[in-house]
């Protein structure tokens, strides 16, 4: 049995490390062709041209603008439910909200960015033209904030389960001692749930980080370099699938980018990861010592 279990655990392990050969070798292969420090710094990516540039600073400044975008909708949003679902809402009202939240993590992301090429782009750009400020149909904006509506579900459920794990007794003790719901809630349950809350965030970000339908159909496939969210802007995602779908041989540098972005953007997700496993466990320590 334990052998089994050692087992199931190396797949997760060995299944990470594939991943990585899969695409180390090739994304070698391409910076052997191309500069790695123009292909992280340079400002212009334009594949497929006689004098081909693979600056891929434009493609991933889009990824993380509309990433935060992202998350700017879906955090307050999705723990502000958690909230009122755990401690506010009562069992009937939480048992009829919580399945209807959760139908949002069943629609197509297809579905996602109809919604947004049809419904948010257009109403972004009507309410900018009344303060006389132009707006693209295709805009990192519209594609944020559906793709924060995408990952409410998973940020609100997440959250919701780690709160409602915070012991009852440390509640009925702060009541107890003079502390009003709200300041309960804010200084006693969230520092508590806050590991979990954490890696539901975290959860939220990989899910919109990896996301391509919304952005191909919302914010368009151009890379550009700018903080204006209401230009239209690409992801490292799109342009992977931009570039492995395209007529290139399959060793010429315009595919081979596919890989050096993968390699990237896998070395990005490590990092968040790395950050926030350490931040877990300094509040874990933390709530471990104020518990004793």
């Amino acid at each position: 049995m334990r052998f089994l279990l050692m087992s199931a655990a190396a797949v997760s392990i060995l299944t990470t490390f594939g991943v990585l050969f899969s695409i180390l070798f090739e994304a070698i292969e391409f910076f052997q062709m191309r500069s790695f420090w123009y292909f992280i710094s340079g400002i212009e990516w334009s594949p497929g041209v006689e004098d081909s540039k693979f600056g891929a600073l434009p493609i991933f400044s889009g990824t993380f603008i509309i990433t935060f975008i992202a998350l700017s909708v879906a955090l307050p949003i999705g723990l502000g439910s958690a909230i009122f679902m755990s401690e506010y809402a009562s069992f009937s009202l939480r048992d009829k909200l919580k399945p209807l939240l959760e139908i949002l993590a069943g629609i197509p992301t297809v579905v996602y960015g109809f919604f947004a090429a049809i419904t948010v782009a257009p109403a972004i750009v009507s309410f900018f033209e009344i303060f006389g400020i132009h707006a693209s149909f295709n805009s990192a904006l519209a594609s944020g904030i559906v793709m924060g509506i995408m990952i409410i579900p998973v940020i609100s459920s997440l959250s919701d389960d780690v709160i409602r794990a915070v012991p009852d007794s440390q509640r009925k003790a702060s009541l107890a001692l003079g502390m009003t719901k709200s300041e309960t809630i804010k200084a006693i349950v969230l520092p508590s749930a806050l590991p979990g809350i954490i890696s539901a965030t975290l959860l939220g970000l990989s899910k919109a980080l990896g996301e391509t339908m919304i952005v191909v159909m919302a914010a368009g496939m151009r890379p550009n370099l700018s903080w204006n969210m209401l230009e239209d802007m690409t992801t490292v995602t799109v342009r992977i699938v931009d570039a492995l779908v395209g007529d290139h041989e399959f060793d010429s540098p315009e595919t081979l980018s596919a890989f050096a972005l993968g390699l990237v953007l896998f070395a990005v997700t490590l990092v968040l990861n790395i950050v926030s496993v350490a931040l877990i466990r300094k509040f874990k320590e933390k709530y471990k010592v104020n518990t004793l």
